[in-house]
């Protein structure tokens, strides 16, 4: 079972291209319920083939989560990631029968996406101090963040060839391998132009300080067409980047959770919140379904409610 399993995140990462982060997910899921399969079966756990597991077995696994106290999110998304291996072993020829496809998957209580207020976006792009290249690095990449509404990998994954700022677009390599461009905003490309002429030439220098062996020094002069880079001239990291939206969330004192995803919820939040329809809003940010862009309906209706029941003169009676 582990080389089906180990098969599937290549199949993940090289055909659908999914993010580092979703291929983590899917494997944890994975090799934890196949911990519970071995014990259940009495089997050695590399010793499992597909076959031997039915819908009454994930039934059991269902119940053992229940009973484990694990939240409905965490049930539906390890079921989702069965489901989904299943899928991909019946198109290898491997499996006749998707046996997570006959459960339910658990009803999942609506949560509404956390946003920024335009104040506080606008406090957070522009708290980066300009006289440093990782500052002038910051800003850019936190107006990019919020004028375009990128995923945190599609950041990441930006090359120079992506940019066109002359026009003011970016292309993007989102889920599926499904390309989009995006307009951004004055401001945006403003703090892209200035980081592209002297932030990141900066940080490339730094990269032939790296390393002081003749191999290394060879690596670290290869080109790097990356847009973001970190201190060392290599291209920034996911990680790298949560760090620093944490960084200037504390630096504007915001008393609350904050994520680059974040970011990606206020960009279509204020979109929306300023008249944009939802289709528009939909091509922007990828999403395959309008369902998924739905959800900030909601937002902006409570936003709505919000500010009526503040300004109004009846409602607050």
């Amino acid at each position: 079972m582990y080389s089906y399993i180990d098969n599937f995140l290549i199949y993940l990462k090289t055909e659908k291209n999914a993010s580092p982060r979703t291929i983590e997910s899917y494997q944890k899921d994975l090799f934890l319920g196949l911990d519970f399969f071995a014990s259940l079966l009495r089997k050695d756990d590399h010793a499992i083939l597909p076959a031997d597991l039915d819908y009454r077995i994930f039934r059991r696994y269902l119940a053992f989560s229940q009973q484990k106290g694990h939240s409905r999110a965490t049930i539906a998304r390890r079921l989702a990631a069965w489901r989904s291996f299943y899928r991909y072993l019946g198109r290898e020829g491997i499996a006749d029968e998707n046996p997570a496809a006959r459960l339910s998957t658990p009803r999942l209580e609506k949560r509404l996406p956390r946003f920024l207020y335009e104040e506080e976006a606008k406090l957070l792009v522009e708290a980066p101090d300009l006289n440093s290249p990782l500052g002038i690095r910051d800003r850019a990449l936190l107006e990019t963040l919020y004028a375009g509404g990128l995923r945190i990998n599609e950041l990441v994954s930006l090359d120079q060839g992506d940019l066109d700022l002359g026009a003011g677009y970016v292309r993007v390599m989102g889920k599926r391998a499904r390309e989009r461009l995006i307009p951004l905003g004055r401001q945006a490309v403003k703090a892209l132009i200035n980081y592209m002429k002297n932030g990141r030439l900066q940080l490339l220098m730094n990269a032939s300080l790296k390393k002081t062996n003749d191999t290394a020094k060879t690596d670290a002069q290869k080109p790097n067409n990356a847009v973001f880079l970190n201190r060392w001239g290599e291209r920034l990291s996911g990680r790298g980047i949560r760090k620093i939206v944490d960084k200037y969330v504390k630096k504007v004192s915001i008393e609350r959770k904050i994520s680059p995803h974040t970011i990606r919820h206020s960009f279509a939040t204020h979109l929306l919140n300023a008249g944009a329809d939802l289709r528009s809003v939909q091509e922007l940010l990828g999403h395959a379904s309008l369902s998924s862009t739905q959800i900030y309906t909601h937002v902006t209706g409570e936003r709505m409610k919000q500010v009526y029941r503040k300004a109004h003169p009846r409602a607050k009676e």
